[in-house]
Order: C-alpha cells, then sequence, then structure tokens
C-alpha cells in the first residue's frame, strides 16, 4: 500500500486560489483603509497571501478590488 505524505486537501485548495497581478485589499467598506495595493493571491479558505508570504486574516479585509488590466 502506498500512502501520500501530501494533504488531499492542500492539493483541492491549491487549484481553487485566485491570483491577481493588480489589485487593492480594503480593510473597510467606504475604501478608506487599503491594507495591500499589488499582486496577491486569494486562497480558497479567504485568506489573502501576499509577494513577501505575509497572510491578510479574512476578519480584516472587507473587500478585494481587482484592478482591470489596460489594453494598449
Amino acid at each position: 500500500m502506498v500512502i501520500s505524505t501530501e494533504s488531499a486537501w492542500e492539493q483541492v485548495a491549491e487549484e481553487f486560489a485566485r491570483e491577481y497581478q493588480d489589485a487593492v485589499v480594503y480593510g473597510d467598506r467606504q475604501q478608506e483603509v487599503v491594507l495591500h495595493d499589488g499582486a496577491l493571491r486569494l486562497l480558497m479558505n479567504g485568506w489573502v497571501e501576499l509577494p513577501s508570504g505575509r497572510l491578510l486574516s479574512p476578519d480584516a479585509v472587507h473587500h478585494v478590488d481587482p484592478v482591470p488590466e489596460q489594453e494598449p
């Protein structure tokens, strides 16, 4: 019998993560508190992963606005 050392949950979670090259993360409804501006990964569990590896809690994030790509 072969048993994998990797969690099946981790494999599924990676497939559902969304990556944004440019987005703004707000901490409030009025869009006055900007928590991050730039590239990020939105994980399936609601956490936001920044390029530095830092994670923003779903409790701290009100919403994420992806910035539309500009066409030349």
